[in-house]
């Protein structure tokens, strides 16, 4: 049974910086991509940033963009988001997440596996 865990979330001022990571068990992750998506109270879950198997493709949102950071660790089944430049707009609950194989990371539909999530909070 594949899990997903998210560790990293908590309360930063603006300006400040996190960092996410996700761990994965209990499958097989290869030719899967692996992402991060938020949903803040009251709007819809967002894709956030995406990385491609082998991790040489990234994909982000354009409110992400030159902020945050996505990479995997696929010795240790991991995920990671570097989020610098935090803004009370970025404050969400941050979801890892893993595509089905071959999936296209950018579209919530195309994953299989979601992690419970972890808070992020980002004061003004």
């Amino acid at each position: 049974q594949v899990q997903l865990v998210e560790v990293g979330g908590g309360l930063v001022q603006a300006g400040g910086s996190l960092r996410l990571s996700c761990a994965a068990s209990g499958g097989t992750f290869s030719s899967r991509a692996m992402g991060w998506f938020r949903q803040a109270p009251g709007k819809e879950r967002e894709f956030v940033a995406a990385v491609s198997w082998s991790g040489g493709r990234t994909y982000y949102a354009d409110s992400v963009k030159g902020r945050f950071t996505i990479s995997r660790d696929n010795a240790k089944n991991t995920v990671h988001l570097q989020m610098n430049s935090l803004e009370p707009e970025d404050t969400a609950v941050y979801y890892c997440a893993v595509t089905k194989p071959w999936g296209r990371p950018i579209y919530p539909d195309e994953y299989d596996y979601w992690g419970p999530g972890t808070p992020v909070t980002v004061s003004s």
